[in-house]
């Protein structure tokens, strides 16, 4: 007596062509959305202790996401530091900046980038609640 057994299927291959095209389009997004250079930074110094009374005329640098206001008059950026020396006594007063609700952090970076690079190295950043 003899059994039909039917025919031995030939053994599938994985095709691994599908996950190398998958490997190499996530190669090349990574490549695409990595940053090559070197990141730039603003140092910060962090307030230690109890502060000293405040001296002199106020110096608020508002920023705010339709511009800058220096103690509420409307101001741009590169006039910034000229309007901020008459209101000081030495480089090392101090500079109020205040970001308001919306304010782009960029525009925080550059003010504070235009300050340090007109000679003015002490600024505190105040936040609003």
């Amino acid at each position: 007596m003899k059994i039909d057994l039917p025919a031995r299927r030939p053994r599938r291959r994985i095709n691994l062509t599908p996950m190398i095209d998958v490997v190499l389009m996530l190669l090349v997004f990574f490549m695409m959305v990595s940053r090559f250079g070197g990141t730039q930074g603003i140092g910060l110094t962090m307030a230690s202790g109890q502060g000293a009374a405040w001296s002199g005329p106020p110096r608020l640098v508002d920023i705010a996401a339709d511009g800058l206001r220096l103690n509420g008059i409307v101001m741009t950026l590169d006039r910034l530091p000229a309007a901020l020396a008459p209101l000081m006594t030495a480089p090392d007063d101090p500079v109020i900046l205040q970001a308001g609700e919306g304010a782009p952090v960029q525009a925080l970076v550059d003010a504070m980038a235009a300050l340090r690079a007109a000679g003015i190295g002490t600024l505190i950043l105040a936040g609003s609640e």
